[in-house]
C-alpha cells in the first residue's frame, strides 16, 4: 500500500469516525443532562463532570501527545480556548436549566443546533469564507420548517 493511499485511508476514517463521535456524544451529553436530579445543584453537578473530564483530558494527553513540549503548546494558545471555556459552561448551564423548566429533550436540542447554525451562519460566509449552494439555502428553509412544525401547538 503506497503512503497516499495510506493516508486517504486514515483521512476517511478521521472524516467519519470524528462525526460518529461528535453525534454519539452529543446524544449521551442530552440523554445525562436531562438525566441530572432536578433535587441537585446543578453546580456542584458541573464540578464533578469537570473533574471527571479534567481527568480523562489529562489521559488522553499520553495517547495524543504534545509533539514540542507541554510549554510550547500553551505559549500557542490564544482567546479561542478561553471562548471555548465560556461556550461549554454556557451550553451546560443552560442546558440543565432548560431541561429542568421541562422542555422536551428532543425538541430542546434540535431548537437549539438549529437556530446556533442558523446564527452562524453568516459568520461561515463572512469570516471563515464557507461556500453555500443553492440545495444548503434549501437545507437551510427545511429546518426553519421544522422549527415552525416542532413548535406547533396540537
Amino acid at each position: 500500500m503506497t503512503d497516499s493511499h495510506y493516508d486517504m485511508k486514515k483521512s476517511m476514517f478521521l472524516f467519519y469516525f470524528s462525526i460518529t463521535l461528535a453525534i454519539g456524544s452529543s446524544a449521551l451529553y442530552h440523554f445525562s443532562a436531562k438525566s441530572v436530579p432536578s433535587n441537585i445543584n446543578f453546580t456542584i453537578s458541573l464540578v464533578v463532570t469537570y473533574a471527571v473530564a479534567l481527568g480523562i483530558t489529562i489521559v488522553a494527553t499520553f495517547f495524543f501527545p504534545a509533539q514540542n513540549g507541554l510549554a510550547f503548546e500553551l505559549k500557542q494558545l490564544n482567546w479561542a480556548s478561553f471562548a471555548l471555556a465560556l461556550a461549554i459552561v454556557g451550553i451546560e448551564f443552560g442546558f440543565l436549566l432548560v431541561y429542568r423548566s421541562g422542555w422536551n429533550l428532543g425538541i430542546a436540542a434540535v431548537l437549539v443546533n438549529v437556530v446556533a447554525s442558523l446564527i452562524l451562519l453568516p459568520v461561515a460566509i463572512f469570516l471563515f469564507k464557507d461556500k453555500i449552494s443553492w440545495v444548503n439555502i434549501v437545507g437551510i428553509f427545511v429546518c426553519l420548517a421544522g422549527l415552525v412544525m416542532l413548535n406547533w401547538k396540537r
